[in-house]
């Protein structure tokens, strides 16, 4: 319960990002939760590492300058889905707090203690390993119980969790955010994973006992779905008869865009009148769009760069398909946002959105024939396709925010009261 001798509870929450600055679903998933909390009576005091433009009715947003007290604002924080061989210093064009991830990491974590000693709370909140640092450090500095909440892992962001590797120097996974994640899901009463997924990989590599891992599906609603924009762009594709096959996220190897291109070969091959469109950046946008032209699909493919907004909703609501390859997805906001816009989705079993939807077609990311074969049927067959865009809108409405909120809610009175 939310209310305790006539206060309401207070949560400090430690996060990296929050719409508009935000480059994936971390950040909305913090908006689409303190939202919900918040109407179920909590109080949300939700820190970020350092001054932005964040303006929210519903949370009192707090900001951790250390080594700008000045308070002057920048434009981005750093992003939260860099990779294993990104973590080292980046470019500042690239909109970032700092050239070194690492540093911002530990000057957060650094502030974790001065700000829970300044503010009054019941309980600690923190999301993915980059707030994971200051999150413990809040807990240390006054005892109040912490929960961390794990929306991916670093097995995940190298696409090994999937395939059962061990934390070890042979797996390509950096050891130092790995003890960072290690450290906050032990130090917390309790870890909170976006899937069962997820949960397994915690307990698998983490070594974190089973019963202390809740399981809270990530949700979607009017303050998170993509509203907006039009298809004016993709008209003229569509007036020629094309269908639009979409891929929207971050080109990495997490989210399998070789694969989606692999497929697209295939269908391809059957019916050249297929666009497929990959929407997003990362790390492995030049190679990818080399491996298209590799693959012959240079007449077939169009890349549009990373999207937000109403150009997001301008590619779901252009589609015909949505597919969501992931070799290795904590989750996967996107087919919800997806499905909420009545476009039918292809989503991964390697994925924790495939433990919640029933009406979307289901591949394993390596089975490239099986998801061109789903992609032909979808684009060929009308019927098919309005009735799967129908159900997926349907689900979508009942996949809420409110719903994380209950349980998160029940989480936190398990620790307050």
């Amino acid at each position: 319960m939310p209310i305790s001798n006539g206060m309401k509870t207070r949560i400090l929450m430690f996060g990296w990002e929050f719409p508009p600055f935000h480059s994936g679903g971390l950040g909305v998933a913090c908006l689409g939760l303190t939202r919900a909390l918040t109407q179920r009576g909590f109080e949300v005091l939700f820190v970020m590492p350092k001054k932005l433009d964040v303006k929210t009715p519903w949370a009192k947003m707090l900001f951790a300058d250390i080594d700008n007290l000045e308070g002057i604002a920048v434009n981005s924080p750093l992003k939260a889905y860099a990779t294993s061989s990104g973590y080292g210093r980046q470019r500042p064009e690239e909109g970032m707090y700092a050239n070194d991830i690492f540093g911002e990491v530990a000057r957060y974590a650094l502030s974790g203690a001065r700000i829970a000693k300044q503010e009054q709370f019941d309980v600690i909140y923190a999301h993915d390993w980059l707030s994971f640092g200051a999150g413990v450090e809040a807990k240390r500095a006054t005892g109040k119980p912490l929960i961390v909440h794990v929306h991916a892992t670093e097995f995940d962001r190298c696409g090994l969790s999937a395939c059962g590797a061990q934390a070890d120097g042979a797996t390509g996974i950096n050891e130092h955010v790995y003890a960072v994640e290690r450290l906050g899901m032990e130090e917390a009463d309790i870890v909170v994973a976006v899937s069962e997924f997820t949960k397994q990989t915690i307990v698998r590599h983490y070594g974190i006992p089973e019963e202390k891992v809740h399981v809270v599906y990530n949700g979607i609603d009017e303050s998170t779905a993509p509203s907006g924009g039009s298809v004016r762009r993709l008209r003229s594709l569509k007036e020629d008869g094309r269908k639009i096959v979409l891929f929207l996220g971050r080109i990495t190897l997490q989210k399998g865009p070789d694969y989606f291109l692999r497929a697209a070969q295939k269908v391809v091959a059957r019916n050249p009148l297929v666009t497929f469109v990959v929407s997003g950046s990362g790390d492995m946008e030049e190679s990818i769009m080399r491996l298209s032209a590799d693959l012959g699909l240079s007449e077939n493919v169009l890349f549009t760069g990373f999207l937000s907004g109403a150009d997001r909703h301008e590619m779901y609501t252009a589609a015909d398909l949505f597919v969501m390859p992931s070799v290795s997805e904590p989750f996967g906001i996107a087919p919800l946002e997806s499905m909420k816009l009545g476009t039918p989705v292809i989503i991964s079993r390697q994925s924790g959105v495939s433990e919640v939807v029933r009406h979307a077609l289901k591949v394993d990311f390596w089975d490239v024939e099986d998801m061109a074969g789903k992609i032909l049927s979808v684009v060929g067959y009308p019927a098919l396709r309005q009735s799967l865009a129908e159900n997926a809108r349907a689900e979508a409405d009942k996949l809420t925010w409110a719903d994380a909120a209950l349980k998160v809610g029940g989480i936190v009175g398990e620790l307050v009261h």
